[in-house]
């Protein structure tokens, strides 16, 4: 009889003891599951830092200063003020889409010379990209060769033209065009294309 409640306390003893063995090893796992809360307003959550120069986001957002999208937010924003007669902030606008692309296009340039012979794939693909940038920039600086023209100031207008027939070649509709400007200005007397290199 004493043996059986001596076995009888055992048997109690180790299902307490199994099931304190249970608690203690499965609270910390609930303790360390994260609870996840939606906030009430989404509004509120916090927003990115793009000061953070740790911050990795991708330069394909027009808010970015240096993207395609970024330099095209300018050129029509560019565009708005001209329609309005806002010479002023047109060639704001404009001179700083100039930089975007040309940083663009020197930047595309530096890849290209960096994969040439490595990766022709990767190669040809930045030279597409350093041509398109650059042809973006010769238009901005054309437009704002022209806003100088409107705002009276045609001596500003003249080194921009320049740089586009260079960069154009004077044979480009964008690089006869310029030409054409400089011709209208005064600044050359000869048009182009000549009667001579027409026959």
């Amino acid at each position: 009889m004493l043996t059986f409640k001596i076995n009888r306390l055992k048997v109690s003893f180790l299902t307490c003891l199994t099931l304190v063995s249970f608690l203690i090893t499965s609270s910390p796992l609930k303790a360390q599951t994260p609870t996840q809360t939606t906030p009430e307003n989404p509004s509120a959550t916090p927003t990115e830092d793009l000061s953070d120069p740790n911050n990795l986001r991708p330069l394909t957002q027009s808010d970015s200063i240096l993207s395609l999208k970024g330099g095209q937010k300018l050129m029509s924003e560019a565009k708005t003020a001209i329609d309005a007669e806002q010479y002023d902030v047109a060639a704001e606008k404009l001179q700083k889409a100039r930089q975007v692309f040309n940083q663009l296009s020197n930047f595309y340039l530096q890849l290209f010379d960096s994969f040439s012979g490595i990766d022709n794939r990767i190669a040809e693909g930045q030279r597409q990209k350093a041509l398109e940038t650059g042809q973006m920039r010769d238009e901005a600086t054309y437009q704002l060769a022209l806003v100088h023209r409107a705002q009276n100031q045609p001596e500003l207008s003249v080194p921009l033209l320049i740089q586009v027939v260079k960069s154009q070649n004077p044979t480009t509709e964008l690089g006869k065009k310029a030409y054409q400007q400089l011709f209208e200005i005064g600044f050359v007397e000869d048009s182009f294309p000549t009667s001579n290199s027409a026959k």
